[in-house]
């Protein structure tokens, strides 16, 4: 944290200073209740193979049988809306590994990331069947096109973050099941209206949380649910800040990029590369991550994966906090205005103080009555820009005492949903029409502690917060903050529900 900040830290009773990085334990007793060594290393590949897929572009080792069992009528169509980073790296590397899924379509408004787009999935396919022509695949301009296709049963959208709730909602209203990357929505009124149209259209929709599939963050939701650390106090989760850029001029619209329609709901304002994304690559990190106009920054990018996970053991899923009280540093200066270091603290009806800050591991600390268990993300990354690299951040758990994950959870304790891997569990979920592993409701809870405590950063100030009604305490001035104004004709507010 820079010094700057610490004036402010009065404000906020139950700060504690950052705390060392924690060695890894794994628990590795094979029972029923408990992860073997076989199946975390086993998981631990996996998430190699798909990160290395993801680096390398397009595999050259593809299983026997990929398109055996699946006829073409058992396999799920599916339309990749916005081609980027997080769908050629992320997305679509891990979609395409499993038989039962054809990428048939690509949407992006510049059409020469949809060419790429197309280009990647055809080669993909080329490459698996050794037919240079085995797929044709559609690229659509506009993917509200896409939704219409009646031969789509499915999406994935890996668009920016204001362009998340929109095509979410269509795409239910429409009948496709829906693969939708976090943050879940760019405001808690949309976030809201997603869940109830995605609830009652009965669609699928996995959230792209995919720490729930990891499963060191199960392990230590369940270890906390079943109090092996005594009764949960505090969860500490560590999470990085964004740095200022520099100011940058105008620049002529490129022919191949739908600027208008890109901007979507959001203000006018004149195009410059570093606030769109790169034309020559699609692997870096791009610059409307770091513009408040797009989003929240960290707080929502990585926010939504941590507040999600800290939830999952802290059994407030459907819920939210009662008061949140953030403070946080924002430039002066420059293009990129998200916040940069930051303190925030929220308090729950449990009695659960959750605190957040870029001065702590990246990651989630639980700390109860008899100890705490930390869990982050180990070796994996989900895209080759992270911002937290496998280096800085190799732990996957750790306790406070190692015989902690010797615990067995009987039969009779609390058993949290399991997967292998996010997009096989949304895929699998397709077809038996159960509840994935991250549900729109769980989301849209996530993303709105993301957004309470953006709020709370703008405002400067401590704010009461009613998680049923989802609206603040006696607080005109925040409660104006839920929405935002759209530029029509784009936005949640003109859709035809």
């Amino acid at each position: 944290m820079k010094k700057g900040l610490w004036k402010n830290y009065s404000k906020l009773p139950n700060w504690i200073p950052p705390q060392p990085k924690y060695k890894i334990i794994i628990r590795m007793e094979k029972s029923k209740s408990s992860i073997s060594r076989r199946k975390f290393l086993h998981s631990s590949l996996k998430a190699s193979l798909i990160s290395s897929f993801a680096l390398g572009g397009i595999p050259t080792i593809v299983p026997s049988g990929m398109f055996g069992k699946n006829a073409p009528g058992n396999r799920i169509n599916i339309g990749q809306i916005g081609f980027g980073r997080i769908a050629m790296t992320h997305d679509l590397a891990a979609t395409l590994n499993y038989e039962e899924a054809m990428v048939v379509a690509v949407a992006d408004l510049d059409s020469g990331r949809a060419l790429k787009g197309k280009h990647f999935i055809e080669e993909y396919y080329s490459r698996k069947t050794g037919k240079s022509s085995y797929m044709d695949v559609k690229i659509y301009e506009d993917y509200r096109k896409m939704l219409q296709n009646p031969e789509i049963d499915a999406v994935i959208i890996s668009t920016p973050d204001h362009w998340h709730a929109q095509p979410a909602i269509e795409a239910a209203l429409a009948g496709k099941d829906i693969y939708l990357q976090k943050p879940t929505s760019l405001t808690i009124k949309e976030g809201r209206l997603l869940s109830d149209v995605v609830k009652r259209k009965k669609v699928i929709l996995q959230v792209g949380t995919q720490q729930r599939s990891m499963p060191q963050f199960r392990i230590a939701a369940e270890l906390v649910r079943n109090g092996r650390i005594g009764k949960l106090e505090t969860v500490k989760i560590g999470l990085p800040g964004d740095p200022s850029g520099p100011a940058a001029p105008e620049m002529p619209v490129p022919g191949n990029l739908n600027y208008d329609m890109w901007l979507g709901s959001t203000p006018s304002v004149y195009y410059t590369e570093m606030r769109v994304h790169p034309q020559n690559s699609i692997t870096d990190r791009p610059g409307w991550l770091r513009c408040e106009q797009f989003g929240a920054g960290m707080i929502t990018g990585w926010g939504q994966h941590h507040f999600d996970s800290a939830a999952w053991g802290m059994d407030t899923e459907l819920t939210g906090p009662v008061m949140i009280d953030a403070v946080a540093q924002f430039p002066k200066s420059g293009l990129w205005d998200v916040h940069g270091d930051f303190m925030a603290k929220a308090e729950y009806r449990n009695g659960i103080t959750m605190l957040t800050s870029g001065g702590y591991p990246n990651g989630v600390r639980y700390e109860g009555t008899d100890g705490w268990i930390f869990v982050t993300r180990g070796s994996y990354t989900a895209s080759p820009s992270d911002p937290v690299t496998k280096t800085n951040n190799s732990e996957a758990l750790a306790a406070s005492d190692p015989g902690i994950f010797n615990s067995v959870i009987k039969e009779n304790e609390i058993h949290l949903y399991e997967s292998d891997e996010q997009h096989g569990n949304w895929l699998n979920c397709i077809k038996s029409r159960k509840e994935p592993i991250s549900p729109v409701e769980a989301g849209h809870r996530a993303c709105t502690v993301c957004l309470l405590t953006h709020i709370s950063m703008k405002l400067g100030r401590k704010l009461n917060w009613d998680p049923d009604k989802e609206l603040f305490l006696n607080d005109d001035e925040a409660n104006l903050m839920l929405s935002r104004k759209q530029r029509y004709p784009y936005g949640t507010d003109y859709i035809q529900i």
